[in-house]
C-alpha cells in the first residue's frame, strides 16, 4: 500500500506525522511518501522519502497513492485513482468561523479550496462540539471520524515529562524559568491582500517582559501562513519557536500559554496549564473578519485581556488565576478536551485496514486474469 502525507503544504508535523510514525511502526512494508517544503527539508528525518510539494512529481505521487492523509487542502490539481482514499484530519477545533462559513475572504479562495474538499473520503473532528461546525463549513457528507486528534497523544504520553525536559534544553530554558508560550493566529487581510506590511506582534514585548521580571522568557510561535512574513521577533528574553516542527513540544515545554483566537488553546488545555488571552483586537476579528462560533468570553479558561498591561498582570499571578479559573477550565476541558486521552492515533488505525484491505483485493483482480491466462 502506497500513503502519501502532507502537513502545511509540506512540513514534517502534527497530525499526519504523529499517524505516520503510527503506522511506520506496525507497516513497515507500505510505501511512505511525504510532500516536502524545501524550506523545511532539514526538518524532515533522512530515512523519510520526499516530493518537492509543488511539482509533477507530487502530483505523480499523490494520483498514485492508495491513501492521502493530510491536515489542510492540497492545492494542485491531481486525480485520485480509482479505489484511493483521502482522510483529512484538519488543524483544529474551530472557534473562529472557517471555510463557508467565515464572514470574509478573497473572491474566489473558498470556492477553490472546495475542489480540495470534494476529494476528501474522511474527516478527522476533534470533539462532538466541532463535528457539525466543520461538516457544514465544509459541505461534507463523507465519513467524520470523531475521535481527538493523533499529534496530542503525545501530551498525556508517559514519555512527556521527558520531552519537556529535551526541548527546554534545546530552547536554552533553565529550570526555574517560567517559559510563556505567545501563539497568536493569522489575521486573513494581512496575508492575502497585496501590499500588506511584514507580520508584526501587536503585544509590546519589552513592556511585558519589563513587569514579569527576571526569570520570565517568551516563546513566540507565530501562524505557519505568517511565519516567513515574520519581523523584529528577535530581542533578550525572546525565543522565536515560529519555526520548531512541531507545536506540541512547545504545549510541554511552555508553563503557561497567551493566544487570542487560536486553537492552540483546545489542544494546550490538555496540559491542564495556565491559558490566558490576548485579544487587541476582539471586536473586528469577531464582527467583520472572521466571526466566531461561540462567545470567547463566556467560556475562556482564563482571562480575556485587551492591553499589554493588563496580560502582565494577569500572569504576574499564576497560582492565584488557577484558583480563580479552575471550575471554567474544567468545565473547558470536558466540551474539547474529553478525547484527548493520548489513543486518536490508534482509533483512526482503522481508516488505514481499510485502505490496506481495498489494496490488497485491487491487486487480487489484477492478478486473476494474468493466473487464468497462463492456466
Amino acid at each position: 500500500m502506497k500513503v502519501v502525507y502532507d502537513s502545511f503544504e509540506g512540513r514534517y508535523s502534527d497530525s499526519p506525522r504523529a499517524l505516520y510514525t503510527w503506522m511506520r511502526e506496525r507497516r513497515p512494508q507500505d510505501e511512505h511518501v511525504w510532500l516536502c517544503d524545501p524550506r523545511h527539508a532539514a526538518t524532515f528525518p533522512r530515512d523519510v522519502v520526499t516530493v518537492p510539494v509543488r511539482s509533477e512529481r507530487a502530483v505523480a505521487a499523490l494520483e498514485s497513492a492508495d491513501l492521502v492523509v493530510g491536515n489542510t487542502h492540497i492545492e494542485l490539481d491531481w486525480v485520485k485513482k480509482p479505489g484511493a482514499r483521502y482522510l483529512q484530519t484538519w488543524h483544529g477545533t474551530p472557534l473562529k468561523r472557517i471555510h463557508r462559513d467565515s464572514l470574509w475572504a478573497p473572491p474566489g479562495v473558498v470556492d477553490g479550496l472546495l475542489r480540495d474538499v470534494d476529494r476528501w473520503d474522511h474527516l478527522v473532528s476533534p470533539n462532538a462540539v466541532s463535528t457539525p461546525r466543520l461538516r457544514r463549513a465544509f459541505g461534507f457528507e463523507g465519513k467524520v471520524w470523531e475521535v481527538g486528534y493523533p499529534r496530542n497523544d503525545v501530551l498525556s504520553s508517559p514519555t512527556a515529562p521527558l520531552l519537556r525536559a529535551r526541548v527546554r534544553a534545546l530552547l536554552g530554558l533553565p529550570d526555574g524559568v517560567t517559559a510563556v508560550l505567545y501563539a497568536p493566529t493569522w489575521r486573513d487581510r494581512e496575508f492575502y491582500l497585496p501590499g500588506a506590511p511584514p507580520a508584526v506582534l501587536e503585544l509590546d514585548v519589552d513592556r511585558l517582559l519589563h513587569r514579569l521580571g527576571p526569570g520570565h522568557v517568551l516563546l513566540t510561535r507565530l501562524h505557519p501562513k505568517m511565519t516567513d512574513r515574520a519581523a523584529g521577533l528577535d530581542r533578550p528574553g525572546v525565543v522565536d519557536v515560529s519555526r520548531h516542527p512541531e507545536v506540541h513540544e512547545l504545549y510541554l515545554a511552555a508553563d503557561v500559554l497567551v493566544t487570542d483566537y487560536s486553537s492552540v488553546m483546545f489542544d494546550f488545555a490538555v496540559t491542564g496549564k495556565p491559558i490566558l488571552f490576548y485579544a487587541y483586537d476582539l471586536e473586528a476579528y469577531r464582527d467583520d473578519l472572521r466571526g466566531f462560533y461561540f462567545d470567547l468570553e463566556e467560556v475562556a479558561p482564563g482571562p480575556v485581556t485587551r492591553t499589554t498591561d493588563e496580560l502582565s498582570e494577569a500572569l504576574a499571578d499564576l497560582p492565584g488565576l488557577r484558583r480563580r479559573y479552575d471550575g471554567p477550565y474544567a468545565e473547558f476541558r470536558r466540551l474539547f478536551s474529553h478525547l484527548e486521552d493520548g489513543r486518536a492515533s490508534e482509533r483512526l488505525e482503522k481508516v488505514f485496514q481499510k485502505a490496506v484491505r481495498r489494496t490488497s483485493r485491487r491487486e487480487l483482480r489484477a492478478e486473476v486474469p494474468a493466473l487464468i491466462g497462463r492456466g
